[in-house]
């Protein structure tokens, strides 16, 4: 049977019963009202008739008035009879005292109409005595009645109460239990309701969903776990080594290569948390640093690993790639874990060496002669103006924009060498801020006032005393000032602000020119990067040496940008660098 039908037959039986008792009850007390006003007009008025008789009976000597009262009495006594040989009592009681009006001094007929008067009164009584056993019977009656019909509403009411909350909730609560067991991928989970209603058919689609779901599983199944045995494959073949973690920091897999490196059996790491194997492998603890601290970065690439292995010395790049994937029905992607992966760059080390070494020779024996070159145009631009240059000399001069060029180039390539080298010599001494800042302006001085660019200079009073490389600190803060002002507009402005904040002395530069798209803001400070579209002058080495030059003074570098609406360049220090 359907629910609804269910429903509907219990909750209508119980309204039914519910409009009978109310029937019932209504009737009974109707029936009980009638027979106790049948009692009151009937018989309770002729008593009263009855008692006025009989005091103006006794008055009937003493008060003239009384024959009247009796009379009037009378009258409404015929007119009130209801009971059983009440009417020929009547009829004698005014026979009686029409003769006791004739003759007011017989005493037997004043006796007989005194009787007259209580046979009437008797017959009364007797009336309302049967009628009120009348009316208690119909009060027994009305009791059971209603008891019967209240009981039929209590059991049906009950049954209700304790079957329908039970035959909804319960294949409800199977349903739900089922689901949770099919989204835990157990899909031989199967509901069983033995019934026809809207719960059978319902369990009749979960089933089949259910059993198509099983299908589906049992003929993917086999291709899930070959995809797996491929993939462990491949992973395992790769030369390079890699460790991969859930996001639960444990681990998943890791290929030989890692096994060997790290010096572990595959049960010794494989499905152990990474911090666990840390604590006794201090290659495992410098593989997971930057994962396990919140302050690293993800993604990022640090600096060369040295690892003695295979009896050599040999050196991996590493690189911590985060997986993440937006679940089915989901928009937000959500973190599954990490990869790890060393590249060998053994290989590569003896090149790096000899590029430093090249780029620290060459820039060296650029530098003197091109320095020469400088001073002899400079010589030659220095002469009196009324001393006559010839054509050639001209054409010398115009070499000297050229020459800087390429000494600033060759200061850069010096200055990447110290990088590369990891050589960077750091002199800290106490900085002085306003002279660095002089230097600065003096230094960009021509090429702010060829596009007729202000710089604007605010430096707060409450600076702390700074101890910084003078030299390295002055050649970050021109390259800022040289790039605002290369991408500012003509008659635009450039502000540099040197303020306190959270305890480090804050250096920035701002330009108000094209900004810079937000895709490419992570990068500028990478080597060889340039912003695709900007102008084509340096190598795109100048930012990255200057990010070598602030973090090796324990500081730190940034760009705050927004396209169309200029950039902002800045770096940190510390009050000291220990």
């Amino acid at each position: 049977m359907k629910i609804k039908t269910k429903l509907t037959l219990g909750v209508g039986l119980l309204f039914l019963l519910i409009v009978l008792l109310a029937t019932i009850g209504a009737r009974q007390i109707w029936k009980l009202s009638e027979e106790t006003k049948s009692i009151l007009k009937a018989n309770y008025n002729t008593l009263d008739y009855v008692r006025n008789m009989f005091s103006a009976l006794d008055d009937l000597n003493t008060d003239t008035t009384a024959i009247y009262f009796f009379q009037e009495n009378l009258v409404k006594q015929q007119k009130n009879i209801t009971e059983s040989g009440e009417k020929e009592a009547t009829e004698k009681l005014r026979n009686d005292f029409e003769q006791l009006i004739k003759n007011p001094s017989n005493a037997e007929l004043s006796a007989s109409i005194r009787k007259d008067l209580i046979e009437i009164m008797h017959l009364n009584m007797k009336a309302i005595q049967h009628k009120s056993k009348s009316a208690e019977l119909t009060a027994d009656e009305s009791i059971v009645w209603i008891g019967i019909a209240g009981a039929l509403c209590f059991i049906i009411a009950f049954v209700l109460m304790v079957n329908m909350p039970g035959n909804i909730a319960n294949p409800i609560r199977e349903l739900t239990e089922s689901i949770r067991q099919i989204a835990g991928r157990k899909y031989d989970q199967r509901v069983n309701f033995k019934s026809g209603s809207e719960f059978g058919d319902l369990a009749e689609a979960f089933n089949t969903m259910a059993a198509k779901l099983q299908e589906y599983e049992s003929s993917n199944l086999s291709k899930i776990l070959n995809e797996k045995k491929r993939i462990e494959t491949l992973i395992n073949n790769m030369q390079e080594p890699i460790i991969g973690l859930d996001e639960k920091k444990r681990v998943i897999f890791a290929n030989q290569q890692a096994l060997n490196l790290l010096n572990l059996k595959q049960g010794e790491l494989i499905g152990h948390h990474a911090q666990d194997v840390a604590k006794h492998n201090d290659l495992m603890r410098s593989l997971v640093k930057d994962i396990l601290e919140p302050t690293s970065a993800a993604g990022s690439k640090s600096e060369a690993l040295k690892i003695y292995a295979d009896d050599q010395e040999s050196y991996f790049e590493k690189e911590i790639i985060p997986v993440s994937l937006a679940p089915t029905g989901e928009r937000e992607a959500r973190h599954l874990g990490d990869v790890i992966l060393l590249k060998n760059i053994t290989a590569l080390k003896p090149l790096d060496l000899a590029k430093t070494n090249l780029l620290r020779t060459v820039s060296n024996e650029l530098r003197a002669p091109v320095s020469s070159i400088i001073a002899a145009l400079k010589t030659l631009e220095d002469m009196p103006p009324e001393t006559p240059l010839s054509e050639e000399k001209q054409q010398f001069l115009a070499m000297r924009e050229e020459s800087e060029r390429l000494l600033k180039i060759t200061g850069t390539l010096q200055s990447l060498s110290q990088v590369e080298s990891g050589n960077i010599a750091v002199t800290p001494h106490e900085l002085n801020i306003g002279e660095m800042m002089k230097y600065a302006l003096e230094t960009v001085k021509n090429q702010a006032a060829q596009k007729q660019v202000k710089v604007t200079v605010k430096i707060a009073d409450d600076l702390p005393p700074l101890q910084a490389d003078t030299d390295k600190t002055a050649w970050v803060l021109v390259n800022f000032l040289v790039n605002a002002i290369r991408y500012s507009p003509e008659n635009g402005e450039v502000i540099v602000e040197i303020k306190r904040e959270n305890g480090e002395v804050r250096f920035s530069v701002q330009d108000f020119g094209r900004g810079i798209e937000p895709q490419y803001k992570d990068r500028v400070f990478e080597r060889y990067f340039r912003v695709p579209g900007s102008e084509k002058q340096g190598i795109g080495l100048a930012l990255a040496i200057g990010k070598e030059f602030i973090e090796a003074q324990r500081g730190s570098i940034g760009v705050e940008s927004e396209l169309g609406s200029g950039s902002r360049f800045w770096f940190k220090l510390k009050h000291s660098m220990v």
